[in-house]
Protein backbone atom coordinates (compact mmCIF):
# COMPACT_ATOMS: atom_id res chain seq x y z
CA UNK A 1 0.00 0.00 0.00
CA UNK A 2 1.33 3.54 -1.13
CA UNK A 3 2.22 6.05 1.42
CA UNK A 4 -0.47 9.09 1.83
CA UNK A 5 1.34 12.09 1.11
CA UNK A 6 0.20 15.79 1.22
CA UNK A 7 -0.95 17.83 -1.69
CA UNK A 8 0.55 20.01 -3.29
CA UNK A 9 -1.75 21.65 -6.00
CA UNK A 10 -0.64 23.11 -8.78
CA UNK A 11 -2.71 26.16 -10.52
CA UNK A 12 -4.60 25.51 -14.29
CA UNK A 13 -2.77 24.36 -17.01
CA UNK A 14 0.90 24.41 -15.03
CA UNK A 15 0.50 20.36 -15.12
CA UNK A 16 1.57 20.73 -18.67
CA UNK A 17 5.74 20.89 -18.11
CA UNK A 18 5.55 17.96 -15.80
CA UNK A 19 3.42 15.45 -18.70
CA UNK A 20 5.80 16.78 -20.99
CA UNK A 21 8.86 15.21 -18.97
CA UNK A 22 10.23 17.73 -16.88
CA UNK A 23 10.98 17.13 -13.12
CA UNK A 24 10.86 20.80 -11.31
CA UNK A 25 8.15 22.49 -9.82
CA UNK A 26 8.20 26.50 -9.88
CA UNK A 27 6.73 28.58 -7.08
CA UNK A 28 4.63 30.62 -9.33
CA UNK A 29 2.91 27.56 -10.56
CA UNK A 30 1.49 26.69 -7.37
CA UNK A 31 -1.95 27.05 -6.25
CA UNK A 32 -1.24 28.61 -2.86
CA UNK A 33 -4.29 29.65 -1.84
CA UNK A 34 -5.29 25.84 -1.86
CA UNK A 35 -1.90 24.35 -0.96
CA UNK A 36 -0.17 27.31 0.79
CA UNK A 37 4.03 26.40 0.58
CA UNK A 38 4.37 28.19 4.43
CA UNK A 39 2.79 25.38 5.74
CA UNK A 40 5.70 23.07 4.23
CA UNK A 41 8.95 21.97 5.80
CA UNK A 42 11.43 22.23 3.62
CA UNK A 43 11.83 18.84 2.12
CA UNK A 44 8.47 17.42 2.91
CA UNK A 45 7.44 15.02 0.31
CA UNK A 46 3.98 15.72 -1.16
CA UNK A 47 1.84 14.26 -3.68
CA UNK A 48 1.90 16.77 -6.82
CA UNK A 49 -1.50 17.32 -8.10
CA UNK A 50 -3.25 18.87 -11.26
CA UNK A 51 -5.79 22.11 -10.48
CA UNK A 52 -8.42 19.20 -11.00
CA UNK A 53 -6.85 17.09 -8.28
CA UNK A 54 -5.41 14.51 -10.66
CA UNK A 55 -1.87 13.10 -9.04
CA UNK A 56 0.93 13.52 -11.09
CA UNK A 57 3.63 11.69 -9.14
CA UNK A 58 5.66 12.10 -5.75
CA UNK A 59 8.24 14.90 -5.35
CA UNK A 60 9.98 16.54 -2.40
CA UNK A 61 9.29 20.76 -1.77
CA UNK A 62 11.41 23.33 -0.50
CA UNK A 63 9.24 26.58 0.01
CA UNK A 64 12.33 28.95 0.11
CA UNK A 65 13.57 27.59 -3.05
CA UNK A 66 12.56 29.29 -6.54
CA UNK A 67 12.08 25.65 -7.62
CA UNK A 68 9.98 24.86 -4.99
CA UNK A 69 9.53 21.08 -5.77
CA UNK A 70 10.85 18.33 -7.60
CA UNK A 71 9.18 15.20 -8.82
CA UNK A 72 10.76 11.89 -7.67
CA UNK A 73 8.46 9.15 -9.45
CA UNK A 74 5.26 9.34 -11.36
CA UNK A 75 4.53 6.20 -9.67
CA UNK A 76 2.43 7.01 -6.57
CA UNK A 77 3.80 3.58 -4.78
CA UNK A 78 7.13 5.08 -4.68
CA UNK A 79 8.91 7.66 -2.30
CA UNK A 80 12.41 8.67 -1.79
CA UNK A 81 13.97 6.46 0.45
CA UNK A 82 16.64 4.22 0.89
CA UNK A 83 15.38 1.59 -1.30
CA UNK A 84 14.57 4.05 -3.94
CA UNK A 85 17.91 5.82 -4.09
CA UNK A 86 19.60 2.00 -3.59
CA UNK A 87 17.47 0.91 -7.05
CA UNK A 88 18.25 4.08 -9.07
CA UNK A 89 21.92 3.58 -7.54
CA UNK A 90 22.30 0.49 -9.26
CA UNK A 91 20.64 1.58 -12.52
CA UNK A 92 23.13 4.91 -12.74
CA UNK A 93 26.13 2.43 -12.30
CA UNK A 94 24.82 -0.23 -14.93
CA UNK A 95 25.34 2.68 -17.55
CA UNK A 96 28.91 3.82 -16.18
CA UNK A 97 29.93 0.14 -16.05
CA UNK A 98 28.84 -0.05 -19.60
CA UNK A 99 30.63 2.83 -20.68
CA UNK A 100 34.07 2.53 -19.07
CA UNK A 101 36.36 0.07 -18.01
CA UNK A 102 37.70 1.47 -14.47
CA UNK A 103 35.86 2.76 -11.58
CA UNK A 104 36.61 6.33 -12.31
CA UNK A 105 33.53 8.75 -13.59
CA UNK A 106 30.80 10.80 -12.32
CA UNK A 107 27.98 7.85 -11.02
CA UNK A 108 25.06 10.10 -10.04
CA UNK A 109 24.29 13.17 -11.63
CA UNK A 110 21.01 14.32 -10.61
CA UNK A 111 18.34 15.03 -12.72
CA UNK A 112 19.95 13.19 -15.73
CA UNK A 113 19.60 10.08 -13.17
CA UNK A 114 16.65 10.72 -11.87
CA UNK A 115 17.75 11.49 -8.26
CA UNK A 116 17.38 15.03 -8.22
CA UNK A 117 19.27 17.29 -5.90
CA UNK A 118 22.10 14.28 -5.31
CA UNK A 119 26.15 14.15 -7.10
CA UNK A 120 28.00 11.37 -6.21
CA UNK A 121 32.02 11.09 -8.25
CA UNK A 122 33.39 7.78 -7.64
CA UNK A 123 37.41 7.97 -7.58
CA UNK A 124 37.59 4.08 -6.98
CA UNK A 125 36.73 2.90 -3.85
CA UNK A 126 36.42 6.80 -2.27
CA UNK A 127 32.76 8.37 -3.16
CA UNK A 128 32.31 12.11 -2.97
CA UNK A 129 28.70 13.25 -2.42
CA UNK A 130 27.51 16.31 -2.78
CA UNK A 131 23.90 16.99 -1.62
CA UNK A 132 22.17 20.04 -2.27
CA UNK A 133 18.40 20.49 -2.19
CA UNK A 134 16.42 20.19 1.48
CA UNK A 135 14.74 17.09 0.05
CA UNK A 136 17.97 15.24 -0.09
CA UNK A 137 19.88 16.63 2.64
CA UNK A 138 16.73 14.75 4.25
CA UNK A 139 17.86 11.30 2.80
CA UNK A 140 21.61 12.03 3.90
CA UNK A 141 21.88 8.78 5.88
CA UNK A 142 19.31 6.93 3.38
CA UNK A 143 22.31 8.00 0.91
CA UNK A 144 25.09 6.42 3.00
CA UNK A 145 23.34 3.53 3.29
CA UNK A 146 22.67 3.01 -0.29
CA UNK A 147 25.80 3.50 -1.17
CA UNK A 148 27.60 1.26 1.11
CA UNK A 149 25.06 -1.36 0.29
CA UNK A 150 25.60 -1.19 -3.75
CA UNK A 151 29.44 -0.19 -3.51
CA UNK A 152 31.23 -1.06 -0.35
CA UNK A 153 33.30 2.22 -0.66
CA UNK A 154 36.59 2.99 1.64
CA UNK A 155 34.94 6.27 2.10
CA UNK A 156 32.42 8.22 1.68
CA UNK A 157 33.11 12.13 1.77
CA UNK A 158 30.37 14.83 2.00
CA UNK A 159 31.14 17.88 -0.18
CA UNK A 160 28.14 20.19 0.83
CA UNK A 161 29.72 23.29 0.80
CA UNK A 162 28.67 24.12 -3.29
CA UNK A 163 27.21 27.86 -3.30
CA UNK A 164 23.64 26.40 -4.79
CA UNK A 165 22.74 24.75 -1.01
CA UNK A 166 22.16 28.74 -0.04
CA UNK A 167 19.44 28.95 -2.61
CA UNK A 168 17.97 26.28 -0.17
CA UNK A 169 18.67 27.54 3.38
CA UNK A 170 21.21 24.76 3.70
CA UNK A 171 24.17 24.80 5.72
CA UNK A 172 27.74 24.55 4.15
CA UNK A 173 29.85 21.71 5.58
CA UNK A 174 32.33 19.31 4.25
CA UNK A 175 32.39 15.68 6.15
CA UNK A 176 34.24 12.00 5.95
CA UNK A 177 30.34 10.55 6.85
CA UNK A 178 31.72 6.75 6.44
CA UNK A 179 34.63 4.70 6.37
CA UNK A 180 38.52 6.37 6.53
CA UNK A 181 39.81 8.65 3.58
CA UNK A 182 43.47 7.25 2.09
CA UNK A 183 46.09 10.19 2.67
CA UNK A 184 45.83 9.93 -1.24
CA UNK A 185 43.25 9.90 -3.78
CA UNK A 186 44.04 8.79 -7.08
CA UNK A 187 41.94 8.59 -10.94
CA UNK A 188 43.44 7.41 -13.93
CA UNK A 189 41.85 9.17 -17.11
CA UNK A 190 42.61 8.89 -20.36
CA UNK A 191 45.82 6.80 -19.57
CA UNK A 192 46.89 9.57 -17.46
CA UNK A 193 47.27 9.30 -13.37
CA UNK A 194 46.32 12.04 -10.99
CA UNK A 195 46.07 12.73 -7.22
CA UNK A 196 43.58 15.29 -6.22
CA UNK A 197 42.10 16.79 -3.19
CA UNK A 198 38.48 15.76 -2.47
CA UNK A 199 38.06 17.51 0.71
CA UNK A 200 39.00 20.88 -0.76
CA UNK A 201 39.76 21.30 -4.01
CA UNK A 202 37.22 22.49 -6.30
CA UNK A 203 33.71 20.73 -6.65
CA UNK A 204 34.41 16.85 -5.87
CA UNK A 205 37.97 17.43 -6.95
CA UNK A 206 38.02 16.76 -10.27
CA UNK A 207 36.10 17.74 -13.34
CA UNK A 208 35.24 13.77 -15.52
CA UNK A 209 32.47 16.35 -17.59
CA UNK A 210 35.37 17.01 -19.85
CA UNK A 211 36.69 13.20 -20.27
CA UNK A 212 35.62 12.74 -23.89
CA UNK A 213 37.07 16.39 -24.90
CA UNK A 214 40.19 15.90 -23.63
CA UNK A 215 40.59 12.60 -24.98
CA UNK A 216 39.75 14.58 -28.27
CA UNK A 217 42.24 17.00 -27.73
CA UNK A 218 45.06 14.09 -27.59
CA UNK A 219 45.33 13.62 -30.84
CA UNK A 220 46.44 17.16 -31.49
CA UNK A 221 49.18 17.33 -29.41
CA UNK A 222 52.04 14.92 -30.77
CA UNK A 223 55.44 16.88 -30.64
CA UNK A 224 53.20 20.23 -30.23
CA UNK A 225 53.74 22.88 -27.76
CA UNK A 226 50.41 23.51 -25.92
CA UNK A 227 49.46 26.01 -23.22
CA UNK A 228 47.02 25.35 -20.93
CA UNK A 229 44.70 27.98 -19.94
CA UNK A 230 43.19 27.90 -16.08
CA UNK A 231 45.00 24.22 -15.47
CA UNK A 232 43.41 23.84 -11.97
CA UNK A 233 45.34 20.54 -11.91
CA UNK A 234 46.67 19.39 -14.98
CA UNK A 235 43.89 17.96 -16.52
CA UNK A 236 44.31 18.81 -19.91
CA UNK A 237 47.69 19.78 -19.79
CA UNK A 238 49.10 16.70 -18.65
CA UNK A 239 47.12 15.00 -20.91
CA UNK A 240 48.49 16.35 -23.59
CA UNK A 241 51.86 15.82 -22.37
CA UNK A 242 51.07 12.10 -21.84
CA UNK A 243 49.92 12.21 -25.69
CA UNK A 244 53.20 13.40 -27.02
CA UNK A 245 52.92 17.13 -26.57
CA UNK A 246 56.58 18.72 -26.45
CA UNK A 247 56.08 20.60 -24.07
CA UNK A 248 53.23 22.35 -21.84
CA UNK A 249 52.94 25.63 -20.26
CA UNK A 250 50.19 25.74 -17.36
CA UNK A 251 48.47 28.91 -16.34
CA UNK A 252 46.57 29.27 -12.68
CA UNK A 253 45.82 31.54 -10.25
CA UNK A 254 45.82 29.20 -7.30
CA UNK A 255 49.40 28.22 -5.85
CA UNK A 256 47.94 24.98 -4.29
CA UNK A 257 46.67 24.28 -7.79
CA UNK A 258 49.86 25.12 -9.58
CA UNK A 259 51.68 22.83 -7.05
CA UNK A 260 49.43 20.12 -7.45
CA UNK A 261 49.73 19.98 -11.55
CA UNK A 262 53.63 19.52 -10.90
CA UNK A 263 53.04 16.95 -8.24
CA UNK A 264 50.75 15.19 -11.18
CA UNK A 265 52.95 15.64 -13.88
CA UNK A 266 55.87 13.64 -11.68
CA UNK A 267 53.67 10.86 -10.86
CA UNK A 268 53.20 10.76 -15.19
CA UNK A 269 56.67 11.12 -15.31
CA UNK A 270 56.52 14.29 -17.75
CA UNK A 271 57.21 16.93 -14.96
CA UNK A 272 60.59 17.92 -17.72
CA UNK A 273 58.43 19.08 -19.94
CA UNK A 274 56.08 21.14 -17.95
CA UNK A 275 56.37 24.80 -17.41
CA UNK A 276 53.50 26.45 -14.77
CA UNK A 277 52.89 30.31 -14.36
CA UNK A 278 50.89 31.50 -11.47
CA UNK A 279 48.71 34.31 -12.15
CA UNK A 280 45.69 35.99 -13.47
CA UNK A 281 44.55 34.12 -17.30
CA UNK A 282 43.99 37.46 -18.70
CA UNK A 283 47.20 39.04 -17.77
CA UNK A 284 49.36 35.96 -18.37
CA UNK A 285 48.04 36.03 -22.33
CA UNK A 286 48.29 39.34 -22.06
CA UNK A 287 51.81 39.11 -20.93
CA UNK A 288 53.02 36.32 -23.65
CA UNK A 289 51.32 37.90 -26.19
CA UNK A 290 53.95 40.63 -25.32
CA UNK A 291 56.91 38.65 -25.52
CA UNK A 292 55.76 37.11 -28.52
CA UNK A 293 55.33 33.69 -27.34
CA UNK A 294 53.77 31.48 -29.50
CA UNK A 295 52.04 28.02 -28.89
CA UNK A 296 50.95 25.39 -31.56
CA UNK A 297 47.75 24.46 -29.37
CA UNK A 298 46.10 26.93 -26.90
CA UNK A 299 43.43 25.01 -24.52
CA UNK A 300 40.82 27.52 -22.72
CA UNK A 301 38.67 26.02 -20.16
CA UNK A 302 37.37 28.71 -17.97
CA UNK A 303 35.05 28.69 -15.23
CA UNK A 304 31.50 30.11 -16.02
CA UNK A 305 31.69 33.59 -16.74
CA UNK A 306 27.58 33.47 -16.96
CA UNK A 307 26.16 31.90 -13.94
CA UNK A 308 23.26 33.36 -14.00
CA UNK A 309 21.26 35.50 -16.70
CA UNK A 310 21.94 38.72 -15.27
CA UNK A 311 25.78 38.39 -15.75
CA UNK A 312 25.44 37.27 -19.77
CA UNK A 313 26.61 40.26 -20.64
CA UNK A 314 29.58 40.90 -19.00
CA UNK A 315 30.29 36.98 -18.77
CA UNK A 316 29.98 37.16 -23.11
CA UNK A 317 32.13 40.12 -23.23
CA UNK A 318 34.73 37.82 -21.31
CA UNK A 319 34.36 34.67 -23.49
CA UNK A 320 35.21 36.76 -26.50
CA UNK A 321 37.86 38.52 -24.42
CA UNK A 322 39.71 35.12 -23.41
CA UNK A 323 39.12 33.69 -26.88
CA UNK A 324 40.84 36.49 -28.43
CA UNK A 325 43.76 36.38 -26.54
CA UNK A 326 44.39 32.93 -27.00
CA UNK A 327 44.21 33.33 -30.46
CA UNK A 328 46.99 36.14 -30.37
CA UNK A 329 49.16 33.43 -29.17
CA UNK A 330 48.23 30.93 -31.39
CA UNK A 331 50.91 29.60 -34.12
CA UNK A 332 49.40 29.82 -37.80
CA UNK A 333 48.16 26.23 -38.31
CA UNK A 334 47.75 25.89 -34.87
CA UNK A 335 44.91 24.29 -32.76
CA UNK A 336 42.29 26.18 -30.59
CA UNK A 337 40.84 23.98 -28.03
CA UNK A 338 37.53 26.41 -26.76
CA UNK A 339 35.36 25.70 -23.52
CA UNK A 340 32.07 26.63 -21.83
CA UNK A 341 30.10 24.97 -18.67
CA UNK A 342 28.17 28.34 -18.73
CA UNK A 343 24.80 26.53 -19.63
CA UNK A 344 23.50 30.41 -20.78
CA UNK A 345 25.96 30.43 -23.14
CA UNK A 346 24.42 28.33 -26.03
CA UNK A 347 26.78 26.32 -28.63
CA UNK A 348 25.63 28.79 -31.03
CA UNK A 349 27.29 31.68 -28.78
CA UNK A 350 30.28 29.73 -28.35
CA UNK A 351 30.43 29.03 -32.48
CA UNK A 352 30.33 32.77 -32.66
CA UNK A 353 32.78 34.01 -30.60
CA UNK A 354 35.31 31.73 -32.14
CA UNK A 355 34.42 32.99 -35.40
CA UNK A 356 34.47 36.49 -34.01
CA UNK A 357 38.17 36.17 -32.63
CA UNK A 358 39.69 34.44 -35.64
CA UNK A 359 38.20 37.42 -37.80
CA UNK A 360 39.66 39.64 -35.08
CA UNK A 361 43.26 38.93 -35.66
CA UNK A 362 42.38 38.25 -39.94
CA UNK A 363 42.58 34.23 -39.92
CA UNK A 364 40.44 31.67 -40.73
CA UNK A 365 38.89 29.20 -38.57
CA UNK A 366 38.34 25.20 -39.77
CA UNK A 367 35.81 23.89 -37.19
CA UNK A 368 37.25 19.97 -36.69
CA UNK A 369 35.80 18.93 -33.69
CA UNK A 370 32.66 19.60 -31.37
CA UNK A 371 32.09 17.76 -27.89
CA UNK A 372 29.99 17.48 -25.00
CA UNK A 373 29.80 16.35 -21.54
CA UNK A 374 30.36 12.61 -21.37
CA UNK A 375 28.03 9.60 -20.55
CA UNK A 376 28.47 9.80 -17.19
CA UNK A 377 26.97 13.26 -17.16
CA UNK A 378 23.72 12.09 -18.59
CA UNK A 379 21.39 14.77 -20.20
CA UNK A 380 17.59 14.94 -18.80
CA UNK A 381 15.64 15.75 -22.41
CA UNK A 382 13.19 17.83 -20.84
CA UNK A 383 15.70 19.84 -18.74
CA UNK A 384 17.71 22.41 -20.40
CA UNK A 385 19.89 23.11 -18.11
CA UNK A 386 21.64 19.57 -17.81
CA UNK A 387 22.63 19.95 -21.14
CA UNK A 388 25.46 22.71 -20.34
CA UNK A 389 28.60 21.84 -21.32
CA UNK A 390 29.97 22.65 -24.69
CA UNK A 391 33.69 22.18 -26.44
CA UNK A 392 34.88 23.42 -29.98
CA UNK A 393 38.75 21.91 -31.68
CA UNK A 394 39.48 24.88 -34.32
CA UNK A 395 41.89 25.18 -36.67
CA UNK A 396 43.11 28.39 -37.22
CA UNK A 397 44.89 29.41 -40.77
CA UNK A 398 46.05 31.97 -42.56
CA UNK A 399 43.34 33.85 -45.47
Amino acid sequence: MSKTLPPLRLKKNEERRLKAGHLWVYSNEIDTDKTPLKDFSPGTAVSIEDSQGHVLGNAYVNPHSLISARLISRDTKYVLDQSLITHRLNIALSLREQCFSQPFYRLVHGEGDNLPGLIVDRFADVLVVQITTAGMEMQKQAIIAALEKTLKPAAIVLRNDSPSRKAEELDSYVETASGTLPESVLLEENNTRFEIDVLSGQKTGWFYDHRMNRARMQHYVKDKRVLDVFSYIGGWGIQALTAGANEVMCIDTSAKAVDRIHHNASLNKVDDKLVSVEGDAFEALKSLRQERERFDVVIIDPPAFIKRKKDFKEGLTAYRRINQMALQVLNKGGYLVSASCSFHLTRAQLHDTILKASRHIDRNAQIIEQGHQGPDHPVHPAITETDYLKAFITRILSN
